[in-house]
């Protein structure tokens, strides 16, 4: 088995690496050289210099798994593998494209002998160790092919990978998931807020956290995570109060108008992310103007 990755930050690091431990050779390439000379001693792992290099390194029918930003990156990485491509071939979209630029990009290789597949991916940086959720998107014969390399990043050769619909689902599921994602981090991070405003009370939240682990209703791997950082609590004040989102929130939010389904926590939590980004800094200046010119109230200034 071999397969190409185009794209060796984070998670494309951790499945080239999950992948070549498992016996898989993988031929990679990334635009940067300290990326590819952190994964070139991995056994099973050729990291090459350019895209031609890795189209001429593999061999039949290739499949190539692109982790790129979504945006330009996929559109250009496509590009430039077109030429290089042959009829047949299986170009993998594993980073959070927009689902109908995904459904495009299928009718578009399609009508020139490729196969795409739109791969949802989540695990981020312990999928290595753990495994990562897959899902896809694509024909039955595309995934029949991507298959037996599902079964090894995913967690278990049959969990955690989801053959979800055809080209554009597994990247609407996964924008779904990244939506829900939004809303369960907002929920832990008010409900510790409360639980930390109320210092008479003497609640360890650390402890509480890692209480709730066990046998509560709302335990989850992001309640684990917020366990470990609370334990300590030191951290959070090195922190600034800025929390970015990376498209997936505001997708979700624009399918929820479009097909008129409410989704209030989702949409609440990525207005809280763009609050904490400085986007309501103006109304927020504004308020303050109104609230002293009406009740003469005082008006703090910036320092």
């Amino acid at each position: 088995m071999e397969i190409g990755i185009i794209g060796l930050g984070r998670m494309g690091s951790g499945m080239a690496r999950r992948l070549a431990r498992a016996g898989v050779h993988v031929i990679c390439h990334d635009r940067s050289d300290a990326a590819r000379a952190a994964i070139a001693a991995e056994p099973n792992v050729d990291c090459v210099e350019n895209l031609a290099a890795v189209c001429a390194r593999l061999q039949g029918e290739r499949v190539i798994l692109l982790m790129l930003p979504a945006g330009n990156a996929v559109e250009d990485a496509i590009r430039d593998l077109l030429p290089l491509a042959s009829s047949g071939d299986t170009l993998v979209d594993g980073g959070n494209s927009y689902y109908r630029d995904s459904k495009r990009r299928a009718l578009a290789l399609s009508q020139q002998g490729l196969r795409y597949i739109d791969a949802g991916v989540s695990g981020g940086v312990h999928g290595l160790a753990n495994g990562f959720c897959l899902m896809l998107g694509g024909t039955a014969k595309s995934i029949e092919i991507f298959e037996p390399f599902a079964r090894i990043l995913a967690p278990g050769a049959e969990r955690g990978w989801l053959h979800c619909g055809p080209s554009g689902a597994g990247h609407y599921a996964k924008m779904i998931h990244n939506g829900i994602e939004y809303g369960m981090m907002q929920s832990l991070a008010e409900g510790f807020a409360l639980l930390a405003a109320r210092p008479e009370l003497d609640i360890d939240v650390g402890r509480l956290a890692d209480t709730w682990r066990h046998g509560s209703v709302v335990r989850s791997w992001l309640l684990d995570l917020s366990a470990d950082i609370l334990k300590d609590g030191s951290e959070l004040s090195g922190v600034a109060p800025v929390v970015a989102d990376s498209g997936e929130g505001r997708w979700t939010a624009l399918e929820s108008i479009e097909l008129g389904v409410p989704t209030p926590v989702i949409t609440l939590a990525l207005m809280s992310r763009f609050s904490s980004q400085g986007g309501s800094d103006y109304a927020r200046r504004l308020l303050a103007l109104m609230r002293g010119r009406f009740g003469g109230h005082p008006v703090q200034k910036k320092e």
